[in-house]
C-alpha cells in the first residue's frame, strides 16, 4: 500500500488508518442495515402487546421506508457541508436514541417514533460509507472494497429474521432492541477513535422549498405505492393514486427547483450526475434489479409460512443461506470487477437472477425446501455479481465533487424501487388469490397460485435486467468520460490499497 494525502486532511493518512475507516464504517452499516429487518418476527407480539391491528402494525415497516425515502436525498448536500466525524456521530447517535426509544417504548405511538429516529440515523450511513470509499479508495482497488460493502448490504437483512427469531426464544420483544443498543453504543465509541475527516466542507445555505418538496414528493410517492393492493380495511387514510398522484408532481417541481439552483452552486441534490451515461445506466439496471429483489423477498416468506406452514425462525434461517453466499462472494467479485471489468460479472449474474425467477414462479406445496433454497441461493449469487460491479462502475464515471450526491440518487433510488417491487408483487399476488378463491380454489392452493403469479412479475422484471445489462459500461469511466459533460473532479489522491480492509 501506498499512502497518499486525503483531499481533506493537512497530513497523509497511513494505510493502516484508511483500513480502519472503512472497516468501522462497514461494520456501522451493518449494524444499522440489520436493524431494518430485525424486528420482522416480533411482529405478531407487538400487535399483542400493545393491543393493535395488523395494519397499524406495518407502519412500523412502512413508516421506516418512507423516513428513509425523505431523509437519503438531503444526504447530497449534507455530506458535502459537514465533516465525516460529525456526520458518522449525528448517524450513529440518532439510531442509538431510536433504539433506546424503541427499548423502553410504553405506547405504539412511542415505538414508532422511535423507527423514524432509527431511520434518520440509518438513511446517512450508507451514502457517508459509500461517499467516503470512493474519496479514499484508489479506482482500480474499487471493486474489491465495494465487495466488502456488498457484505453489509446483503448478510445483514438475511441475518435479521433470524437473528429476532432467536432472541424471542430468550424473552420479550425488547430484547430485539436491547441487544443492538450496546453494539451500536461500541460502533460509535470505536468509531470516533478511528475516523478522521474526508472531504472539505463547503459553507452554503440550504434551500428550504427543495427540502419540503423532496420530503413531500419522495414522501407521498412511496407511501402511496406502499398502499397499492390493500383492501379497505388495510387501506390508509388517503387513496394510492392520490398520494401517488401528489408525490409526481411534487417530484417534478423538485427537479425543476433542482436544475435552477445548479445554475447558482446550491443544489439540494445535484441532478447533473444523471447526465453521465456511465453512471446511469448502471443505476437503472440496479434499481430493476433491486425490484426484482424486493418482490421475490416479499413472496417467498408468504410462500413458506403459508403454504408450506413453517415457522418464522424456519423461514429465517431457510433464507439465510441465499444472504450469506451473496454477501460472502461480495468480497471475491469485486476482486474480479478489478481485473475484468463489470460487464464480464452483471451479464451472468443477470441470467442466474433470471433462472432462478422462473424456478421459483413454478413452485407449490408439494415442492421440497431444499429446492426452494437452492433456487434463492443461485438468485442471490445472480444479485452479488450484479449489485458490486454496478455500484463501483456507475459510481467510478462521476467526477470527485459529485460522489456525495450520487451516493444520495442512488440511495433514494433503491428505496423508490424496493416500493415499486413490493407494490407490484402484493398487488398482483392478491389478486390472482382472490381470483382462484372466488373460483373454488382452497386457501392454500389460492395463496399459491397468487405467490406463482408473484415470482412471475420478478421474472418478468428480471428479463429487462438482461437487456439492459449488455449495455453496462465494461470498465469505470473518468466523470469527462463517462458519457456526461467535463467537469474537473476536487484534487484527490486517493490511497492505493492493496487489501480489502478487514
Amino acid at each position: 500500500m501506498a499512502a497518499h494525502p486525503t483531499p481533506t486532511t493537512a497530513e497523509p493518512v497511513s494505510p493502516a488508518r484508511v483500513r480502519s475507516i472503512l472497516s468501522i464504517l462497514v461494520a456501522a452499516t451493518f449494524v444499522v442495515i440489520l436493524n431494518e429487518t430485525i424486528m420482522v418476527n416480533a411482529i405478531p407480539r407487538l400487535m399483542a402487546h400493545f393491543a393493535v391491528s395488523a395494519r397499524d402494525a406495518q407502519w412500523l415497516s412502512t413508516a421506516f421506508m418512507l423516513s428513509m425515502a425523505v431523509v437519503i436525498p438531503v444526504t447530497g448536500w449534507f455530506l458535502q457541508r459537514v465533516r465525516t466525524r460529525t456526520v458518522f456521530t449525528l448517524a450513529m447517535g440518532l439510531f442509538l436514541a431510536g433504539t433506546a426509544l424503541a427499548t423502553a417504548a410504553w405506547a405504539f405511538p412511542v415505538l414508532l417514533l422511535a423507527r423514524v429516529v432509527q431511520a434518520s440515523g440509518t438513511a446517512v450511513m450508507l451514502p457517508l460509507l459509500m461517499t467516503t470509499l470512493m474519496t479514499i479508495v484508489a479506482p482500480q482497488h474499487r471493486g474489491k472494497v465495494m465487495g466488502n460493502v456488498t457484505l453489509a448490504m446483503a448478510v445483514a437483512p438475511a441475518l435479521g429474521p433470524a437473528v429476532s427469531g432467536l432472541i424471542l426464544q430468550l424473552g420479550s420483544w425488547r430484547l430485539v432492541f436491547a441487544v443492538t443498543l450496546p453494539v451500536a453504543a461500541a460502533m460509535l465509541v470505536v468509531g470516533l477513535r478511528l475516523l478522521v475527516d474526508v472531504g472539505e466542507p463547503r459553507v452554503s445555505r440550504i434551500d428550504a422549498l427543495s427540502v419540503a418538496q423532496t420530503a413531500l414528493g419522495f414522501g407521498a410517492f412511496v407511501y402511496g405505492l406502499s398502499q397499492l393492493g390493500a383492501d379497505g380495511s388495510d387501506a390508509g387514510v388517503v387513496p394510492p393514486g392520490v398520494a401517488v398522484a401528489v408525490g409526481l408532481v411534487a417530484l417534478g417541481l423538485f427537479g425543476w427547483r433542482q436544475v435552477s439552483l445548479q445554475r447558482r452552486g446550491g443544489p439540494l441534490l445535484d441532478l447533473r450526475t444523471l447526465r453521465y451515461r456511465a453512471f446511469t445506466v448502471p443505476l437503472v439496471v440496479m434499481c430493476v434489479s433491486f425490484m426484482a429483489m424486493m418482490g421475490a423477498m416479499i413472496t417467498l416468506p408468504l410462500y413458506l409460512q403459508n403454504v408450506h406452514g413453517y415457522g418464522v425462525l424456519q423461514t429465517g434461517l431457510m433464507m439465510m443461506p441465499g444472504g450469506v453466499a451473496m454477501g460472502v462472494l461480495g468480497p471475491a467479485v469485486g476482486s474480479l470487477f478489478d481485473r475484468y471489468g463489470a460487464r464480464p460479472l452483471v451479464v451472468p449474474g443477470s441470467v442466474a437472477l433470471l433462472v432462478a425467477l422462473i424456478g421459483l414462479s413454478r413452485v407449490d406445496a408439494q415442492t421440497p425446501a431444499w429446492w426452494v433454497v437452492g433456487l434463492h441461493v443461485v438468485m442471490s449469487l445472480g444479485l452479488a455479481f450484479l449489485f458490486t460491479p454496478l455500484f463501483t462502475v456507475g459510481l467510478s464515471a462521476l467526477p470527485s465533487s459529485l460522489y456525495s450526491h450520487g451516493s444520495a440518487v442512488l440511495g433514494t433510488l433503491q428505496q423508490v424501487a424496493a416500493a415499486i417491487g413490493t407494490a407490484v408483487v402484493v398487488t398482483v399476488l392478491s389478486a390472482r388469490s382472490a381470483s382462484l378463491a372466488a373460483a373454488g380454489a382452497s386457501p392454500v392452493d389460492a395463496l399459491g397460485g397468487g405467490v406463482q403469479w408473484g415470482f412471475a412479475v420478478g421474472a418478468a422484471v428480471s428479463v429487462l435486467v438482461v437487456a439492459l445489462a449488455v449495455v453496462v459500461p465494461a470498465r469505470p469511466l473518468g466523470g469527462a468520460h463517462g458519457g456526461g459533460p467535463a467537469e474537473p473532479a476536487a484534487p484527490v489522491e486517493p490511497v492505493a490499497l492493496q487489501d480489502a480492509p478487514a
